[in-house]
C-alpha cells in the first residue's frame, strides 16, 4: 500500500500545483502529460470536489499497464522528488489477477489550508488512491465519462435526442 499510496502522490503533486496556480517544484516531471501518452493509458481526467479534494481519474486497460506506468521513468522521478529518504523496493498490486480487466485508478489529495513550514506550497492533509473495475449496468444519456475503449457488460447507451423526447 505504501508503494501505492507514494505512486498517488507523486501522480497527483504534477497536476495540482498548475491546477493551484502554484508553480510546480523544479525538476518534477509533468506525470499527468506522459500518464496520457503511457501505452495502456486510456484516459485521463482531473477535476476539484466541492470539498476542495484535487483527483485524477486514469483508466488502465489492465493490470500491466498500470505496472508499467509504476515502473516508468517519469513515475519513478516523481516518487523520488515527493519521497527522496524512500526506498521503493516492492512490486506493486502483488494481490491483483494478471487478467483483472480495465482498471480505474482514483488518486484525491486535500491539502492543508496554510503552506508548509518554510516553504511557498501548502502540505497535504489527506491523499488516497482507490482502484476500480467496471460492473455490469448503468447507463450513459448523451455521452459517457469513462473512455469509449472501457466496454461495460449491460450498459444502456442512449442518445440524448432520443431522452429528450
Amino acid at each position: 500500500m505504501k508503494i501505492v499510496l507514494s505512486a498517488a502522490l507523486a501522480t497527483f503533486c504534477a497536476w495540482s500545483a498548475p491546477a493551484l496556480a502554484q508553480a510546480p517544484a523544479a525538476g518534477f516531471p509533468n506525470v499527468v502529460g506522459a500518464l496520457k501518452t503511457t501505452p495502456g493509458c486510456l484516459g485521463v481526467e482531473t477535476a476539484q470536489t466541492a470539498s476542495g479534494r484535487q483527483v485524477i481519474f486514469a483508466w488502465f486497460d489492465g493490470k500491466k499497464a498500470i505496472v508499467d506506468w509504476y515502473h516508468s521513468d517519469v513515475h519513478q522521478k516523481a516518487m523520488r522528488t515527493v519521497f527522496p529518504n524512500q526506498a521503493f523496493d516492492r512490486e506493486p498490486l502483488p494481490d491483483l489477477p494478471e487478467d483483472s480487466g480495465p482498471i480505474l485508478a482514483i488518486v484525491s489529495v486535500k491539502f492543508a489550508d496554510a503552506p508548509a513550514p518554510d516553504t511557498r506550497s501548502r502540505s497535504i492533509a489527506a491523499i488516497g488512491i482507490e482502484l476500480y473495475g467496471p460492473l455490469p449496468g448503468g447507463v450513459a444519456v448523451g455521452g459517457r465519462f469513462a473512455p469509449e475503449a472501457i466496454k461495460v457488460r449491460g450498459l444502456r447507451e442512449i442518445e440524448i435526442g432520443t431522452a429528450a423526447r
